[in-house]
């Protein structure tokens, strides 16, 4: 068994397009475990990037960190299963003594990230009639009238008008 720390650069468009993703070249920290089977290497480990993007509900930018743990076996050429090698999933197999990683925490980066990014929980996002952020003012709303109902609101506005006297039916006789 054999176990290494390390820093590498994320690769481009680790994430979700336009969504939230591990920004290019950020560093990823590493740390792997190698064991010798008889089949290949048995690699294990944890992932921790920086993560950034938007939230999706009032648009503000999130900075957060994603952290994943996985565990991938890779064959040596002469090692491979039939089953394996039939099956259409990619075979992860030991070439010249290299394993490649980059795959498998793609994958594993990727599918820890959320697929509705929140900069809190509780986000409130804004408001859908005017865009206001609704953290800013919670009291926030907008007198909304069904159009099935504004022929009568209509209505009953000329008849509070009339009412309180500012509206006359027309002129008046006075004798």
């Amino acid at each position: 068994m054999q176990r290494e720390q390390r820093s590498e650069p994320a690769p481009p468009q680790l994430g979700i397009a336009g969504v939230v993703g591990v920004p290019e070249a950020a560093e990823i920290e590493l740390d792997l475990r190698f064991e010798a089977v008889m089949e290949g290497v048995l690699v294990s480990g944890t992932a921790r990037a920086p993560l950034t993007g938007e939230c999706a509900r009032c648009l503000d930018p999130i900075d957060d960190t994603v952290a994943v743990e996985f565990q991938e076996l890779y064959f040596y050429p002469d090692r491979v299963p039939e089953d394996e090698e039939d099956s259409g999933d990619a075979v992860r197999v030991v070439i010249d003594d290299m394993i490649d990683l980059e795959p498998v925490l793609r994958d594993e980066i990727v599918l820890a990230l959320p697929q509705v990014p929140l900069c809190r929980d509780d986000c409130p996002g804004l408001c859908s009639e005017c865009g206001a952020r609704l953290a800013d003012d919670p009291d926030h709303k907008h007198e909304m009238i069904d159009p099935r109902w504004a022929a009568l609101a209509e209505l009953r506005t000329e008849t509070d008008k009339f009412e309180s006297g500012s509206l006359r039916a027309g002129p008046t006789e006075e004798s």
